[in-house]
């Protein structure tokens, strides 16, 4: 059960989502990476400002988080996101050892289009990996970050459909 800590890290996560949801190129998905009790990275979606793929929040953090100490690993390291992680990032999070992943709204909780494969989930991936320290909690804040995104049941515009 998530706690105090978790929960702060978690709504600091939620304010980044708010701040890319106002930007252009951006998408309302927060993360925060914290080590020892300290921010190392924190980002938002920036794919389509940064003409990137990659620039999930998760890996915008790594990123910040890579560049701050100077290193590519971080294990100890617990990465708050206001979304399930997809695949992509979830194997980020595998690779750079974190320590710990905590999420708000899961995939269940959202439209498909969020995640590029509809049978896989973020568990799959921390199951399959070499990784037995690697661990995971999610729907923290689920529902007050659920209304962020496009729910299960929504029909967004296709223009803003990426994973179709």
């Amino acid at each position: 059960m998530a706690g105090d800590r978790d929960e702060l890290y978690l709504r600091r996560a939620l304010a980044l989502a708010a701040r890319g949801e106002r930007q252009a190129g951006c998408a309302p998905i927060g993360c925060v990476i914290v080590l020892d009790d300290d921010v190392i990275g924190e980002g938002y979606n920036q794919v389509f400002a940064l003409c990137d793929a990659t620039a999930h929040a998760e890996v915008v953090a790594m990123r910040q988080a890579g560049a701050r100490l100077k290193r590519p690993l971080f294990r100890g390291a617990t990465l708050y996101s206001t979304l399930q992680p997809c695949g992509m990032c979830t194997m980020a999070s595998i690779w750079s050892n974190i320590s710990c992943i905590v999420y708000d709204a899961e995939r269940h909780q959202v439209h498909a289009m969020y995640f590029e494969d509809r049978h896989l989930d973020t568990m799959d991936f921390i199951c399959d990996a070499f990784r037995k320290d690697l661990t995971i909690e999610g729907g923290v804040l689920g529902d007050e970050c659920a209304g962020l995104y496009y729910g299960p049941g929504d029909n967004p515009p296709r223009d803003e459909q990426t994973n179709i």
